[in-house]
């Protein structure tokens, strides 16, 4: 199983990013999305179960929304409103009785 992530960039505060998550299969039991910046321990951002149940953290609630296409086998994370602290590089995940893991995008907020 391969997972590909895209759509980092460099945005200013305030901006929004999607980043998204090819996976080489569609079936997982949960997607999702971690991130980590630099001296910090890896956080998880956003999930999604099989059946749509989403979960955020209450430092990106409100501003991230994590979204699936199983046709396209890919997740997304819609990041609005974003600050310098969510910095970070960001990873996807899927597990489905072993967790996958995709190269990090990273993501700079800063003017």
């Amino acid at each position: 199983v391969q997972l590909q992530a895209s759509g980092g960039g460099l945005v200013q505060p305030g901006g929004s990013l999607r980043l998204s998550c090819l996976a080489s299969r569609s079936v997982f039991n949960v997607m999702g999305w971690y991130r980590q910046a630099p001296g910090k321990q890896r956080e998880l951002v956003a999930t999604i179960t099989a059946n749509g149940i989403t979960n955020y953290p209450d430092s990106v609630k409100g501003r991230f929304t994590i979204s699936r296409d199983v046709v396209k086998k890919t997740w997304y994370l819609q990041m609005n409103s974003l600050k310098p602290e969510d910095t970070a590089v960001y990873y996807c995940y899927a597990k489905a009785g072993y967790t996958y893991w995709g190269q990090g995008t990273l993501v700079t907020v800063s003017s």
